[in-house]
């Protein structure tokens, strides 16, 4: 049984109102389509173990589900950041007024890939760097586009790809994503968890996540794992 708050995504509650919720293709725009685009220019080797990259890009289903099939990713954990360790749970955070965003923290080993590529997929696939406070179905500040570097080296590389992409026009648009350091990253609940792996035929999951993690296999094919590293598999359950 899938268990949602009165406050959960707005694209979900739609879908389950209209049944299939196919009405919710014409929310979509073109820019919102996954694109191919050029790697990060600084995006120094580490030798390190283990790092751990904080995104936010939208509802987190879809954010976890695409980085659940990154070959390297050693984990990729729903969750909020943004905000204080009080509020960091789904009824508050879908308020859209405890400064938290829906947030997906990614360990990964950085032998296998960097920092950078993880932003390029983040950038690429993940979700639309250029919508404001919203992503396609989803409206609020809980859905915007952020990056929660876990250190200085972090920050510049997050803050130079975007100048590069911004200056090679990537996107239509100018990129909105924020660069928040400094923010403490909270799991989400458990029910949150592998939610696009454990709920694939749900209407929100089929319109607006599975397109990313096939667009991801499409775009980054040397990255892509066809099995996806699960949260449940360490810990977590319903």
């Amino acid at each position: 049984m899938i268990r949602l708050s009165a406050r959960a995504c707005l694209g979900a509650m739609m879908a389950l109102m209209l049944g299939t919720g196919l009405t919710l293709l014409s929310e979509r725009s073109g820019a919102e389509e996954p694109r191919a685009i050029p790697a990060p220019a600084v995006d120094p080797s580490s030798s390190a173990d283990t790092e751990v990259a904080v995104l936010a890009g939208g509802c987190f289903w879809g954010v976890q589900g695409v980085f659940q099939h990154v070959e390297g990713v050693r984990n990729a954990v729903s969750g909020y950041a943004g905000g204080e360790k009080g509020t960091a749970e789904y009824d508050r955070v879908s308020s859209g007024t405890t400064g938290h965003a829906e947030s997906v923290q990614v360990s990964f080993d950085p032998r296998k890939i960097s920092y950078g590529r993880i932003l390029q997929i983040y950038f690429s696939v993940a979700h639309d760097p250029t919508e404001l406070n919203r992503q396609g179905p989803d409206f609020g500040t809980q859905y915007r586009s952020a990056i929660f570097p876990m250190n200085a080296e972090q920050a510049a590389i997050a803050k130079a790809y975007i100048a590069q992409l911004d200056k090679a026009h990537a996107f239509e648009s100018p990129i909105v994503t924020r660069i928040e350091p400094g923010k403490t990253f909270y799991p989400a609940e458990a029910y949150h968890q592998d939610f696009l792996v454990r709920h694939p035929a749900y209407p929100y999951i089929v319109i607006n996540d599975l397109p990313k993690v096939a667009a991801l296999k499409r775009l980054f094919p040397d990255v892509y794992r066809t099995e996806p590293v699960l949260v449940s598999a360490a810990g977590a359950s319903d």
